[in-house]
């Protein structure tokens, strides 16, 4: 089985997180189920150590938020360039337009995009790191719907 850590993040995410939020606490029990599941440890380290930063960054992000609502248009610099494709960054720019992420959770979601083992990051992995970052932050339930809409529509269904 070729597994990436965004395998085992969604893996968490599909089978845990999103029906129990206080899975999270038991790191042992959702380790022995990643590992039963068929995951490397060095991935399922991998996907912890993810999330630890995801959780952290939170409140990094909370603090500058405020200053960073009300940034201006944001630019690439060159790594990220070379690993978020033209999709992906006009999607952030769509969303961000649309009010789904205002500029901190836009910088939030850049950095766990980056913070995956992929060399190039598509537009559907992007949106899965957009998922679970809006999953993350209270208050942001709205938002999350949205997105989850948007992620499990069928192909030729209108978006709203």
């Amino acid at each position: 089985m070729k597994e990436t850590l965004l395998d085992v993040l969604l893996y968490l995410f599909e089978n845990y997180f999103y029906d129990d939020p206080d899975a999270v606490r038991d790191r042992n029990t959702l380790q022995a189920g990643l590992i039963q599941a068929g995951f490397s440890p060095s991935e399922i380290s991998k996907a912890f150590d993810w999330l630890e930063a995801l959780d952290d960054q939170r409140a990094q992000f909370a603090a500058t938020g405020e200053y960073l609502r009300q940034a201006p248009t944001r630019v690439y610099v060159a790594h990220e360039l070379e690993r978020l494709d033209a999709d992906s960054r006009g999607f952030l720019m769509f969303l961000c337009q649309n009010g789904i992420l205002d500029a901190a959770q836009h910088e939030h979601v850049v950095e766990r995009a980056l913070a995956l083992d992929h060399e190039d990051i598509d537009l559907e992995d992007l949106k899965w790191v957009v998922l679970m970052v809006l999953f993350n932050q209270p208050g942001q339930e709205e938002a999350f719907a949205w997105m989850e809409s948007l992620l499990f529509q069928e192909p030729g269904e209108p978006q709203h």
